[in-house]
């Protein structure tokens, strides 16, 4: 993957409960890297991956949504895509890629995602599928400041992914997609310490976007 990567299609995908600056300085810092014509932001409606639990709960999709909306208001690289939660269910991203890959042929998007997601990518829905159907830009995230591919790839992907001499890019065996790190910021703002923050009536200021901060504490979801 190339950085003269003008026209190709960013996927940031995730439950944004809530969103927060480490999810758009992450996001900012992929578009630069890669030279991303845009980077589209998908809210889940309901991640397999993370059921709900009594004491951590995940605010409506709407909500979400709306907050994800709020957030991205006045970057114009940024944009929100609702294919998921207009789906409803299961969000399972090897669908949103199906659907995106569509829109985008005949480039594949090009995804974004965490190295810890990305090392447990063999539990996801159709992983293979996956990795042929976009490209991968796998961000390094706090307390991870470096790594290789080889170190996160899932065995059930060995077969099907080279990694490059470096290291830090791969290809898909019959696909040609490809898969590169992307070393981002080390903002370490998580989504989880937001809703403790919240749960524990204490500011959030500066971890969440301004434009969505009193629509977060005033939701009651979190508190």
């Amino acid at each position: 993957m190339t950085r003269s990567g003008r026209g190709r299609i960013g996927v940031f995908g995730g439950t944004f409960n809530p969103i927060h600056l480490g999810h758009l300085r992450a996001a900012e810092e992929v578009v630069e890297a890669l030279g991303l014509e845009r980077m589209l932001f998908v809210p889940s409606a309901s991640p397999p991956h993370k059921p709900e639990g009594a004491g951590d709960p995940l605010a409506p999709a709407a909500l979400r949504l709306a907050w994800v909306r709020a957030a991205l208001a006045g970057n114009p690289r940024f944009e929100v895509d609702a294919l998921e939660v207009e789906r409803g269910g299961a969000s399972y991203t090897v669908d949103t890629l199906r659907a995106l890959r569509r829109r985008t042929a005949p480039e594949p998007p090009v995804f974004a995602i965490g190295c810890d997601a990305f090392a447990e990518l063999g539990s996801w829905r159709e992983p293979e599928a996956l990795v042929a159907l976009a490209h991968f830009a796998v961000m390094t995230r706090p307390p991870v400041a470096a790594g290789s591919l080889a170190d996160w790839l899932p065995k059930e992907l060995r077969h099907a992914v080279e990694i490059g001499p470096d290291g830090r890019s791969g290809r898909h065996r019959s696909a040609g997609t490809e898969l590169r790190v992307v070393e981002v910021s080390a903002l370490h703002i998580s989504a989880s310490d937001v809703r403790r923050r919240l749960r524990e009536g204490r500011s959030v200021r500066y971890l969440v976007p301004e434009s969505v901060r009193e629509s977060v504490e005033r939701s009651g979801v979190f508190s």
